[in-house]
Parts: C-alpha cells; sequence; structure tokens
C-alpha cells in the first residue's frame, strides 16, 4: 500500500517590526513596546508546528541596531537576558530548539555564555527549530563567507551558503516564508542569501499584536501562491482517449 510522504516543514522568517511605535501611540516608552513583543514571540512560536513551519527565524536585533541611544540598546540587551533566564525550561519542555544566530563578541558580558547554555539545553528539541538573529547583519555574513573563499577555485551555492550560515549555525536553511509585520516594506538586511526565493508577506499589524492568527492568514496566503523557482508552471497532462 503506497503512502504519500509527509510535506516538508516550513521555514517562515519574521522581521518583528513596530514595537517602538506600538508604544509610542499609546503614550508608552519604547521599551514597553519590545516586552509585550517578547509574548509576541511566545504565541507566534507556539502556533507554529501545528501550521506545518519547523523553523522560525525571528530577527530580534541587527547590526545597525547599535546606533540606537544606548538607553534603548541597553534596555533590549536586558530583555534579551532576561528571554534566556525565563524561557529556556519552556522551550526544552515544548520540544523547542532555540539557537541564536549573529555576532556574539559584542554582547554585553554574560550574554553569550547565557546563550551558549540556553541552546544547550534546548539542542534535543524536535518539534521546532527557533533562531533568533542578534548582532546580525547579512551582507557581513556573506562578506564573512567570501574572505573564507579567497583562494578556492570551485564553489557550490551549497559551499557558500554553508558558510554564509556559519560553522556555528549549521547547514543553511532556505525561507520559504518572509514576512514583516509594522507596514514597513523592506528587508533590512535579513537573510539576503537564504530568502532569495522567499514568499514575501507585509502587514501592517505592529508585532506587539502579531498572533496565531495573523502567521495562519500570512501561511494561508503563501499556500496560495505557485512557486515556480524561476521556471514554468508544469503543464498538466492530457488523459488518454
Amino acid at each position: 500500500m503506497h503512502s504519500e510522504a509527509a510535506p516538508k516543514a516550513l521555514h517562515a522568517a519574521i522581521i518583528m517590526d513596530g514595537n517602538g511605535r506600538w508604544a509610542t501611540q499609546r503614550g508608552l516608552p519604547r521599551l514597553a513596546g519590545h516586552h509585550r513583543g517578547v509574548e509576541a514571540i511566545r504565541r507566534t512560536a507556539e502556533a507554529c508546528p501545528d501550521l506545518g513551519i519547523g523553523t522560525l527565524t525571528l530577527y530580534a536585533f541587527s547590526a545597525d541596531n547599535w546606533q540606537r541611544p544606548a538607553e534603548e540598546v541597553g534596555g533590549l540587551m536586558r530583555l534579551l537576558r532576561s528571554y534566556l533566564r525565563n524561557e529556556t525550561q519552556r522551550l526544552a519542555r515544548t520540544g523547542t530548539r532555540l539557537s541564536v544566530v549573529g555576532r556574539r563578541d559584542r554582547l554585553p558580558t554574560g550574554i553569550p555564555e547565557a546563550i551558549a547554555a540556553a541552546e544547550a539545553a534546548t539542542a534535543a528539541g524536535t518539534r521546532l527549530h527557533l533562531r533568533i538573529c542578534v548582532d546580525y547583519s547579512a551582507r557581513d555574513a556573506i562578506i564573512a563567507a567570501a574572505r573564507r573563499l579567497q583562494g578556492e577555485e570551485a564553489v557550490t551555492r551549497e559551499d557558500f551558503g554553508a558558510l554564509v550560515a556559519g560553522e556555528m549555525h549549521g547547514s543553511p536553511v532556505e525561507v520559504d516564508l518572509l514576512i514583516r509585520t509594522g507596514g514597513e516594506q523592506r528587508l533590512s538586511d535579513f537573510l539576503l542569501w537564504e530568502a532569495a526565493y522567499a514568499e514575501l508577506h507585509f502587514t501592517e499589524r505592529m508585532w506587539p499584536d502579531f498572533g496565531p492568527e495573523d502567521l495562519a492568514a500570512a501561511m494561508a496566503e503563501f499556500q496560495r501562491r505557485e512557486r515556480r523557482f524561476g521556471g514554468l508552471k508544469t503543464a498538466a497532462v492530457p488523459a488518454a482517449a
């Protein structure tokens, strides 16, 4: 008896935009929006497996975000430290593997060690791979990969992609669906290599208000799209007379 193969678990990536604007619109400090954004991370990640998403990559802090006011940057770093401390056990319990992607040498003292501990504690998770990008730049990752290839004569896309992903993060994971919240419509130096054929979904919803129903709506739109990867739609074979 023939059984159909299980559908491939998808990779969704989200640019979590609008935290500061969400707070400002409510007369709150910008950091209040970032705190509410953590709640959105939790409920969105929990909804992924049931929607067929096996990998979720979130853009939390870009390499350019160091230019923000010191108070906001400091608050974001404290929030990251708190997230690692408070969420690791829950992630492990729910079968979620956590990886943090990006530079670690510029993070405040103690955070790189906390990241490593959280990654080790959740390494056995198979229900969802949650990747959080911190001090991350796609262009810097591509430049770093190119530098490592100096002198190499023949390099495949797969080889180069593995270098872009970095030794710490294993094989590159092609993005199927890339979502940006908050109304803006740009990639902002996020997963430029991995998202080469990603379907893009932009929503006016601010990240603190984003939830399972928004993710489901994005997935429904994704399923309606025809992905040809540069080819043509396969013509139907006419039935025999």
